[in-house]
């Protein structure tokens, strides 16, 4: 597990050394200013931690708190092209640091060395800001400037790869970190739109798992060889299926294919969705596809002895745990929000909230990762609640050591799920199953 000591010196390297190395090569650095590249860095960084709508007067509060008594207008002139700049390079040095908690307390979880998840989100940006970060054009609803935050996470020990940053209009099937090697005996569940038959090959080559829903136009065939009708295999059944197959024209990649039926209200939901979906691009749903929804249907390569069909579809739920990062990130962080209409302030507030975040991530992890039970939306207020203790010790790394600590007992005092009866929490969900025999 992290030492409070190591999130210490990962936060002084990204918040005080990496801004001095960036502040003259990004061109922030002009001449000698009592709001040097650190001391902006730490401003914008813990100002927009603490309170994501800060104002410029709260923001020059913080710059006091770390050092550098400032005017709300000498700030307000700090957001520039340059500054932008130099708060992406920090960005990019707080996604290098490596850092991992305890595994967590879910003997399912503990099967695999990672249980790695993998998603996209988009922060749509003003249009003056096209040249940097290319949305899907401007027209029919989309945005001519995005940004698309690319994210692995492991659930296991918190480990967090990204946000990785891309145009908002490349796809998530070209993801550089989707090509990253994982361990042996890693997990990997990521959504439809990382469904790559050549990937899910090398993840196995690689003595790795997978565990994903299919891409229903993949071909699927028996063990002979024998092309399926996956629809009238399903519906002659009646029930759960579960049978080893080969997916893919050119592949054949052997997979086992798990598959339950589900409510007639979550079909009717997915019918609309898909429709909704083949309107957007202008085409219409096929019945095939339609009378698919009326399943979950799942592939994977972990051995049937290692893993269960009623615990791969609880495993599946797991995946949604990086939807509510991005929930947490937009809801709490609010990196997708902001006051100003000038494009730089913007992108410099983007870029210093996802900093953010990425500290608020590894405060989580040397606290209460390990606990099955963690609330990270009782987590990131209680940090929101803390980070004066933060800006007031930028100055020592012994003192950010020393508030480290105390938030950390504030972190692993309360920020607890309640259990619940009706709905029961995914924890809840994985914790009923024992380890394998």
């Amino acid at each position: 597990m992290a030492s409070i000591t190591e999130i210490g010196e990962a936060m002084h390297r990204v918040l005080t050394i990496s801004p001095e190395q960036a502040g003259r090569v990004s061109g922030f650095v002009k001449r000698q200013s009592k709001l040097t590249a650190a001391k902006f860095v730490q401003t914008t960084v813990l100002g927009f931690l603490g309170d994501p709508q800060t104002t410029l007067a709260q923001l020059a509060q913080i710059a006091t708190a770390v050092g550098a008594p400032i005017t709300r207008q000498a700030i307000e002139q700090r957001f520039t092209r340059e500054a932008a700049v130099l708060l992406e390079c920090v960005l990019n040095a707080a996604v290098r640091e490596v850092i991992a908690s305890d595994p967590a307390a879910i003997p399912l979880l503990q099967r695999f060395s990672a249980v790695i998840l993998q998603d996209s989100s988009i922060i749509n940006l003003p249009d003056a800001l096209a040249e940097l970060w290319r949305g899907c054009g401007g027209t029919n609803g989309t945005h001519a400037a995005a940004l698309k935050i690319d994210v692995r996470l492991d659930v296991l020990n918190g480990t967090l790869c990204g946000p990785l940053l891309k145009h908002g209009r490349t796809q998530d099937r070209s993801s550089s970190s989707r090509e990253a090697p994982l361990p042996e005996r890693a997990l990997y569940v990521a959504d439809l739109g990382y469904f790559k038959l050549p990937r899910l090959s090398e993840i196995g080559e690689g003595r790795a798992f997978f565990l994903t829903r299919l891409f229903l136009q993949t071909a699927v065939f028996d063990e002979q060889g024998k092309e399926l009708d996956l629809l009238r295999l399903l519906e002659e059944s009646q029930g759960p299926v579960e049978l080893p197959v080969r997916i893919g024209s050119k592949e054949r990649l052997a997979v086992r294919l798990l598959a339950v039926p589900v409510p007639e209200e979550v079909a009717n939901r997915r019918r609309q969705r898909l429709k909704e979906e083949a309107r957007r691009r202008g085409r219409a749903a096929s019945k095939k596809t339609l009378a698919l929804a009326a399943w979950t249907i799942l592939v994977t390569n972990v051995p049937a002895e290692m893993l269960s069909l009623q615990e791969a579809l609880v495993l599946l739920r797991v995946r949604w745990q990086i939807e509510l990062l991005f929930k947490l990130w937009k809801d709490g962080g609010k990196v997708d929000e902001w006051r100003s209409e000038n494009p730089w302030r913007i992108l410099c507030e983007v870029y210093a909230k996802l900093t953010g975040m990425v500290i608020q991530h590894w405060l989580f992890l040397v606290s209460f990762w390990s606990r099955p039970d963690r609330s990270w939306v009782k987590g990131a207020q209680t940090v929101r609640d803390n980070v004066a203790l933060l800006a007031t010790a930028m100055a020592d790394l012994i003192e950010i050591g020393v508030a480290i600590g105390q938030i950390t007992r504030c972190l692993a005092g309360g920020c607890r799920m309640d259990k619940r009866k009706k709905h029961p929490h995914t924890y809840q969900l994985l914790l009923e199953f024992q380890d394998a025999a």
